[in-house]
């Protein structure tokens, strides 16, 4: 066989692979969010066309075959014919990671050290360098990566969440998933991980049926046990790579203009930059009068958590709406479940992030019964 790119690949093998990159398993979207990011610097193709055959995942330059192997590869006849295909595969130069759809899913950083020691063995056999994404803190150039937060229970939003997840709750035709991953898009955001705890199949089914209603949507699973916001970032690392992003809660509706407030993050250059508006609530982050977070309180109780202690501080709602250079990764100081609110408080003394207000814009946070025909008089 003479090694190229398909190796002859047919015109209906092209279109074979085109079909199933719409209907992928949830263990090779997984793997794809990781693997699409080039955090290695190395590109690679998924559901590519290569002589008879179609590769789950492939990286040409270090002729690297990876694959993600259901149940059905256990069968004796199958293993059979996969141990034929391997052989010719490797015949032509090829090297080939297989993988449990199992190992994806709940050893997925094992799964990722693996792959990284073979590209690194790979780099040295053809002597290739590659250089590592940079990390710089403006971001390097547009947004294109976000995630939402959908595997909260809602426990404010029965009798709805006690058969179904809030952020399939329904409004004006269309679930909050799809209202959020839409609103994404209209900024040109295609990327998006979801994380999923309660009834986390109905979601992965709403989103493999719609096909991420047009993004690319891989799914962070949470159903062992529920991390909240800051764990559930955490859990996601590798599904975001090393790119700016943006998070949103998935039960938050608003019309702001996502551009503006990413030129704001792009100008400023902080690590985080949190959305904010004037409305009233119970709780506030305090920024001073450079819109620099120093604090947190709570106006019922009178609970203060002060980071940088400064007079006159201003207190402004949060709009559950952030946008993360990838380093807060590395700065994150707690590990299991907890709030980006915490977050945000353990690194604001040492580390820059930003209020950005947006008071005006439509907003509404979803989150019992009662806001829903709210939402749909706001949310056509």
């Amino acid at each position: 066989m003479k090694s190229n790119l398909h190796n002859g690949a047919s015109r209906i093998l092209f279109e074979n692979a085109r079909k199933l990159r719409g209907s992928e398993t949830h263990a090779e979207q997984v793997l794809w969010g990781y693997l699409k990011t080039k955090s290695l610097g190395y590109k690679f193709r998924r559901q590519h066309p290569y002589g008879i055959y179609i590769l789950d995942f492939y990286c040409h330059k270090l002729k690297l075959v990876i694959e993600v192997d259901g149940s059905v590869h256990d069968k004796k006849e199958v293993k059979q014919l996969d141990d034929e295909r391997q052989k010719l595969l490797e015949s032509d130069g090829l090297t080939i990671l297989r993988f449990t759809n199992d190992e994806v899913l709940t050893k997925l950083d094992t799964v990722i050290s693996v792959i990284e020691q073979k590209i690194r063995y790979q780099m040295k056999e053809t002597n290739e360098v590659t250089t590592q994404p940079s990390l710089s803190p403006s971001g390097g150039g547009g947004v294109c990566r976000a995630m939402i937060f959908a595997a909260g229970l809602g426990t404010r939003f029965k009798p709805w969440t006690d058969k179904h997840p809030k952020a399939l709750a329904v409004i004006n035709g269309k679930s909050l998933l799809q209202r959020n991953i839409e609103y994404l898009q209209g900024f040109g955001i295609t990327d998006v991980v979801v994380n999923v705890h309660h009834f986390a199949d109905q979601i992965v089914q709403a989103v493999t049926a719609n096909k991420g209603w047009g993004s690319n949507v891989v799914i962070s699973d949470e159903t062992d046990v529920v991390l909240e916001t800051g764990g559930g970032l955490l859990k996601a690392r590798h599904l975001i790579g090393n790119d700016t992003f943006v998070s949103i809660n998935s039960d938050i509706l608003t019309d702001m203009d996502l551009s503006k407030m990413i030129a704001y993050h792009q100008e400023h250059k902080p690590l985080i930059t949190i959305a904010t508006t004037n409305r009233s609530t119970s709780r506030y982050f305090l920024f001073d009068e450079n819109n620099r977070l120093c604090g947190w309180r709570n106006a019922k109780t009178g609970e203060e958590k002060i980071s940088i202690r400064k007079p006159g501080l201003k207190e402004k709602a949060y709009s559950t709406v952030a946008i993360f250079e990838p380093q807060v990764f590395d700065l994150i100081p707690f590990a299991g479940k907890f709030s980006l609110v915490d977050v945000y408080l353990a690194l604001a003394p040492e580390h820059l992030i930003l209020g950005y207000d947006h008071s005006g814009d439509k907003l509404l946070d979803v989150g019992k019964p009662e806001s829903v025909p709210v939402a749909e008089s706001l949310f056509l």
